[in-house]
């Protein structure tokens, strides 16, 4: 009797032993990536991290989210990029601040063995980052630069356009919709690789938003001062043109000047619907993330990189412009069918 008790006490002790082994061995293997964003306010990359952590939760990966604590914040990005290296995770995924800036730690987590994804936003140069999964943003502002000339028709000619964009640093997401909404709309470019340097007089002016709504309050003010007589606006996102359609309102303006924007959130759209953005290029943050998150495990499982979209060095998610006021030659489609796509 007393063998048989101390043969079960030994076995008891061998199976609670194997499976602390085997706990420790799952912890060891188990995949961690990071997720970090410009901020963790804008409904973009709210919708962004809620994306990730519900692939991240199916595939078994463990996440970990940072964000700047306002659009423009590098020094926070570097300090999360700093952390997930010391942390082992296998990836990271990034909403670059500063593209240009933000490479030298990208290269330092590349060579710590990190798979790192630009989500969104390309990375200066591009292949800084190991893969990028975006919107082609040069595209979205085509396709609303196209819808604004084909609103004004011939008086396109003498339009007065405010171009409320992001911030100083002119991230590549900032400068491929500024320039992809002036050669939709017909104006030539000056140097492709950022704004502000175009000659053509009917563009009044850039101002930067932060891509929030005060801040396209603020730069809407401030470009009506230099010209009250704008009467389109191009916003780099949907919260700065809310902001510039408050300004606007203001003054009694809200009715006699164009806004177009890039997102196509559910807010973004439900202010299509309204007349308050007359149309907005609609991208999908929650396939981003997804992918990204998908691309980390297969990564940290086989050791293979995504590859890009045929014919461009991104991976492209897609973008769909949303107006209820259709142009001809200029694809899009209803806000009916915006808000069934819509995020946020």
């Amino acid at each position: 009797m007393l063998r048989e008790k101390k043969l079960k006490s030994l076995l008891l002790s061998a199976a609670v032993f194997v499976a602390a082994m085997s706990t420790t061995a799952m912890a060891q293997d188990a995949v961690s990536a990071c997720l970090i964003t410009k901020t963790d306010t804008n409904p973009f990359f709210v919708k962004m991290r809620e994306g990730a952590e519900a692939k991240a939760a199916e595939l078994g990966v463990s996440l970990k989210s940072y964000a700047g604590k306002v659009d423009g914040d590098h020094e926070t990005q570097v300090a999360a990029i700093e952390t997930c290296i010391a942390d082992g995770a296998k990836g990271i995924l990034l909403t670059a601040s500063d593209t240009s800036a933000i490479a030298q730690s990208v290269q330092q987590a590349r060579d710590a063995g990190l798979l790192v994804i630009a989500l969104d936003t390309p990375l200066t140069p591009a292949d800084a980052a190991d893969a990028t999964f975006a919107t082609d943003n040069f595209l979205a502002g085509e396709l609303i630069g196209k819808w604004a000339a084909g609103q004004l028709g011939a008086e396109a000619a003498n339009a007065k356009i405010a171009m409320l964009d992001l911030a100083i640093s002119q991230p590549s997401v900032d400068v491929l919709r500024d320039q992809g909404f002036l050669q939709g709309f017909g104006i030539e470019l000056g140097d492709p690789n950022k704004w502000g340097d175009e000659t053509d007089p009917r563009i009044v002016g850039h101002d930067v938003t932060g891509g929030n709504e005060e801040g396209g309050r603020k730069a809407m003010e401030n470009l009506l001062a230099k010209d009250p007589t704008i009467n389109v606006v191009y916003t780099i996102n949907e919260p700065a043109a809310a902001g510039a359609y408050e300004t606007l309102k203001a003054i009694g303006r809200e009715n006699d000047v164009i806004i177009v924007s890039v997102d196509g959130g559910c807010p973004g759209v439900a202010n299509v619907k309204a007349g308050v953005i007359g149309a907005t290029s609609q991208q999908y943050p929650l396939q981003m993330a997804s992918l990204g998150v998908e691309a980390i495990a297969t990564w940290a499982a086989d050791g293979s990189k995504p590859a890009n979209t045929e014919g461009k060095d991104f991976f492209d998610t897609g973008v769909t412009l949303v107006t209820d006021k259709p142009v001809d030659g200029v694809e899009s489609v209803d806000t009916t069918k915006g808000t069934e796509l819509c995020w946020g």
